[in-house]
């Protein structure tokens, strides 16, 4: 049984893995293009900030999941073990691009939903 949740939590941080790959791809395909070809393919920023010349734009994505429980493992005349109660978890990711003379130069990704 033991072996099994091993194998089930390596293949969740697996897949996680494989989606912040693939955000990265995407986003990257940005780098070099003018401001104009992210805010038309992601829409208008959440917020923009300018410094020195430079704008940043940052894109917030919220969402809630809930994870329902699991029972428990032995007859309650045992003793209960091994459940879990069910859970509301808040996922975020701020992806904030750095526009230098009007051209993407690079991305951040920040949160816990971001792969």
């Amino acid at each position: 049984m033991r072996s099994a949740a091993l194998l089930l939590l390596a293949g969740l941080l697996g897949g996680c893995a494989n989606q912040l790959a693939e955000r990265q791809a995407y986003l990257k395909q940005f780098i070099g293009q003018p401001e104009s070809s992210v805010v038309q393919a992601m829409g208008v920023p959440s917020r923009t900030f300018q410094t020195g010349g430079v704008t940043y734009l940052a894109y917030n994505e919220h969402r809630i999941d809930f994870i329902p429980g699991t029972p428990t493992y032995a007859p309650s005349y045992l003793g209960s073990y091994g459940a879990f109660p069910p859970q509301i978890v808040q996922l975020d990711c701020e992806t904030t691009f750095q526009v230098v003379d009007g051209k993407i130069a690079s991305f951040q990704l920040r949160g816990n939903a971001c792969g």
